[in-house]
């Protein structure tokens, strides 16, 4: 059963960095983060092909991602929204599109008053995964979220969607525990993708 036999529109809710493009060592800090210029911003290894799978199959596409490099004084919102425009003429060129893309600029221990302290959108808080579902009709259950932190994968449990951690080989720094249990594990959004395209063939 593809996904136009469901009777609600079908998700793949994307973390953006690790899973889309690669993040990047950052010498100051010693661990691996997102890009802080538009120069690092480099694609993941077959994430386009990754990406043009699913869009095939039918499943609308969402980015929802924390980028606190602002709130912590690290990046202007010029730069960010640099990276992010880098990202979309990539996207174009391939002719691929995404449903919306959800970033939480916040940080809990930011420097930046307006950007710090709690928020409700910061994962793993599910909020954004809520909103589109209520914009765009979406059937949870048979919907998935994809990231490589256990903010993402508890993000997709709390909204009932299926989880699938990727393992990033590429980063060894043990900044994250890994220790959320995910309903799935790929070594990279390609393999992720086969997952999900496997479990709908499976309906």
């Amino acid at each position: 059963m593809g996904v136009g036999a469901l009777n609600k529109r079908v998700a793949v809710f994307l973390d953006r960095d690790g899973i889309i493009n690669r993040n990047v060592m950052n010498p100051s800090t010693g661990i691996w983060e997102s890009p802080l210029t538009v120069e690092d911003f480099e694609m993941m290894p077959n994430a386009l092909i990754a990406l043009r799978a699913l869009q095939k199959e039918g499943f609308l596409l969402f980015v929802v991602s924390n980028q606190p490099n602002y709130a912590k004084a690290k990046a202007t919102l010029q730069t960010l929204e640099s990276i992010h425009r880098s990202l979309l003429h990539i996207l174009s060129k391939e002719q691929i599109e995404f449903a919306a893309f959800y970033y939480c600029l916040h940080h809990p221990h930011g420097v930046v008053p307006e950007y710090s302290g709690t928020c409700s959108c910061r994962k793993p808080s599910p909020f954004y995964l809520f909103q589109a579902r209520d914009e765009y009709y979406l059937d949870m259950e048979h919907s998935w979220m994809v990231g490589d932190r256990d903010s993402d994968i508890e993000c997709g449990q709390a909204a009932g969607v299926r989880t699938i951690r990727v393992f990033n080989k590429e980063e060894s720094d043990g900044a994250d525990s890994g220790e959320t249990h995910a309903d799935f594990h790929a070594d990279d959004l390609e393999a992720a993708t086969k997952i999900i395209l496997g479990a709908l063939r499976t309906c």
